[in-house]
This record gives structure tokens, sequence and C-alpha cells, in this order.
């Protein structure tokens, strides 16, 4: 699971073994970032995988105050997972 700041373009990596995995994921990231910047969480973007879309990571969010934006589909500028990974499936 790959997460980017829009503004730094610094990007944070967590290995997953499940699809189930990224709610956890997310709260280890948020609280890692906010303990080392000292600034909350307030968007993630995310595409509409139903890992996303689930009542419990709605709820969670809502709960933090966090907005969450879903890219449209079939749209390459805002892929989630395209841009990023690219040179990664890109490799000979």
């Amino acid at each position: 699971m790959t997460f980017i700041d829009d503004f730094s373009k610094y990007v944070w990596v967590y290995f997953m073994k499940n699809k189930s995995e990224p709610l956890t994921k997310f709260k280890e990231f948020k609280k890692s970032v906010e303990a080392e910047i000292g600034r909350g969480v307030r968007c993630l973007r995310t595409d509409n995988g139903g890992e996303y879309t689930s009542d419990e990571f709605s709820d969670f969010n809502q709960k933090a105050k966090i907005c969450q934006q879903f890219t449209c589909g079939n749209t390459p500028k805002q892929s989630v997972r395209k841009g990023k990974h690219a040179p990664c499936i890109n490799m000979p």
C-alpha cells in the first residue's frame, strides 16, 4: 500500500499480505505521520476498491474527520496506482 503526500511528493510504502489489511495499515500510517510531522491527515484519495469503500473504513474516516475522495474510473490522470507503480511494472 502506497501513501503519497500531494504537497511534498514524499512516499510511504506499507506491505500487506491480504487485501483485508488496508484499514489497519492506514491507521499505522496515520499514527506514524501525525507523530512525525505533528499534523493530522486531512484527506485520503483511493480507488473504489471494496477494501476502501467498506462501512468500517468510512466510519473511521468520519470519526477522524478525514475527507475520503475516490478517483473516477478509467481516468489515467487520477489513477492512484498506475502513475507511481508504472516504473516497477514496466521494469524488464
